[in-house]
């Protein structure tokens, strides 16, 4: 009762061109497709997530660095700030031999004084200062002769006191 009726002429060469017949499309290459497809986008997400958890770590590295840096930095800024304070300032001159100056004068743009200039503060006779001169500094030598900054003592008799440690010469080398 269903019967096709029987095509003509254009009709008849257009249907030519499609399949006659009821025909399944093939299964097995769409399958394989949504397999890769599926298999790809896992590998995708593991790379993607390891490559996260890897970001994670060398951040929390840099972050413990970071802290320690500025622990360090504010350590250091705190002895600054200790050896810059007022009073650290004045202990450390006092320990070199300085002494606090008098009342500053200006000189003015066109030559003329402004104030008056007060001399420093003499430094107190039982100070010693903590920064001697280089000629005071007696240096212990090896070769035996005597230091000029530091003369032998004298005898009674007026005559240098011989060395009380042995003294050695120093070999000569050939060429120089």
């Amino acid at each position: 009762m269903s019967r096709k009726p029987e095509l003509k002429g254009r009709a008849a060469r257009l249907a030519r061109l499609f399949p006659s017949g009821p025909r399944q499309a093939a299964r097995t290459p769409f399958v394989l497709l949504v397999v890769l497809l599926l298999g790809g986008g896992l590998i995708g997400l593991l790379v993607l997530n390891s490559a996260l958890s890897e970001g994670s770590f060398k951040k929390d590295d840099l972050q413990k660095d970071t802290k320690s840096l500025t622990d360090e930095q504010q350590a250091l800024q705190r002895d600054i700030d200790s050896y810059s304070a007022p009073d650290a300032l004045q202990r450390r001159a006092r320990e070199l031999g300085m002494v606090p100056g008098g009342d500053p004068a200006f000189l003015n743009p066109d030559g003329t004084v402004k104030g008056v200039p007060s001399a420093a503060a003499p430094r107190a006779a039982d100070e010693e200062p903590a920064v001697r001169p280089p000629e005071a500094i007696a240096l212990p030598r090896t070769t035996g002769t005597p230091s000029p900054a530091a003369p032998a003592p004298n005898t009674p008799g007026g005559t240098p006191a011989p060395s009380a440690a042995p003294t050695e010469a120093i070999p000569e080398t050939p060429g120089r």
